[in-house]
């Protein structure tokens, strides 16, 4: 038998994200499925999708993970709703050169103020004031988010009392706050994927710091108010009976429309490069390896299938 390596597609021309839920996913005759309970199967192009959102009720067997990460998606185990994140498999992370470049950025503070500079003028399309730390440049930021939320609301005719939700109780948060916390959970979700992809860690933010996905947020934060919260306002106002479910089908067709995918790691590019540096050369010291890789797939981060 002639083995065929994995040759996944890069990550810009990919699905965003499918969620599952109340069955075993399982790999069966080389394919990626689901299985309910009474052992209807549901195939899942896992080579083509950037981000697999596992919700409650969902198991998954090793060989599922073991082909994922080999395709390079990234499974995502969520709460109900996509409220909580508990935790993330890693597709990505190969480039040693992208994670010292990203850390020398975030540990001097007049390379982090330019990246933090650079992404606060592409979330507002202006400059930033002169003369502002990190600090101050993140208050500045929340108070025109908090401004940004009532606008919305008052365009929709929702009730505003602020961004309130509790992540251990989905259903206690109003509706508004629950399609907002659906529609961020997709971004980040698709946001994390492509940074693991690009070959840089999630957790080495700039302005968002001490978490594990701060540089997601940081990079999702630059598109959040331009498509997907006002996306939630929208179906907020609509009063939908599933609002979760409806959000998460926006926000789908939504990325597909915006080709998100496509944008994202240009995007963390450019913001990287606003620091003034260049990644750092390989070390005079390393050795090639004995196994030489194949050439993997275009994304720079991904692991070898």
């Amino acid at each position: 038998m002639t083995y065929i390596p994995i040759k996944p597609i890069p990550i810009k021309n990919r699905v965003s994200m499918v969620f599952l839920q109340y069955g075993q996913v399982d790999v069966k005759d080389g394919a990626f499925v689901l299985i309910d309970k009474t052992g209807i199967r549901t195939h899942i192009p896992i080579g083509s999708i950037a981000c697999v959102m596992l919700e409650t009720g969902t198991r998954i067997s090793h060989e599922a993970v073991k082909l994922a990460a080999q395709t390079g998606t990234l499974l995502v185990w969520i709460g109900e709703g996509g409220v909580r994140l508990y935790a993330s498999g890693q597709p990505g992370g190969a480039r040693s050169d992208r994670l010292l470049y990203q850390a020398k950025l975030a540990l001097d503070d007049d390379l982090r103020l330019k990246v933090v500079r650079k992404m606060y003028e592409l979330r507002f399309g202006e400059l930033p004031p002169q003369r502002r730390s990190v600090e101050q440049l993140r208050g500045i930021e929340g108070a025109r988010v908090k401004s940004t939320y009532k606008v919305l609301a008052k365009q929709y005719g929702i009730k505003w009392v602020g961004r309130r939700y509790n992540p251990k109780d989905w259903a206690a948060g109003d509706i508004v706050n629950q399609c907002i916390s659906a529609a961020t959970s997709c971004l980040y979700g698709v946001t994390e994927a492509a940074v693991l992809a690009a070959g840089y860690a999630p957790a080495i933010g700039f302005i968002h710091t001490g978490k594990p996905l701060s540089f997601v947020y940081d990079i999702a934060d630059i598109y959040k108010f331009d498509g997907v919260v006002p996306l939630a306002f929208k179906i907020a106002s609509q009063k939908p009976h599933l609002p979760d479910r409806a959000v998460r089908l926006a926000c789908r067709d939504y990325f597909r429309e915006k080709k998100i995918l496509k944008k994202i790691i240009p995007l963390i590019e450019d913001v990287l490069s606003s620091g003034g540096i260049s990644p750092p050369e390989p070390s005079k010291e390393s050795v090639l390896p004995a196994i030489p890789v194949e050439k993997g797939i275009g994304d720079e981060g991904h692991r070898g299938g």
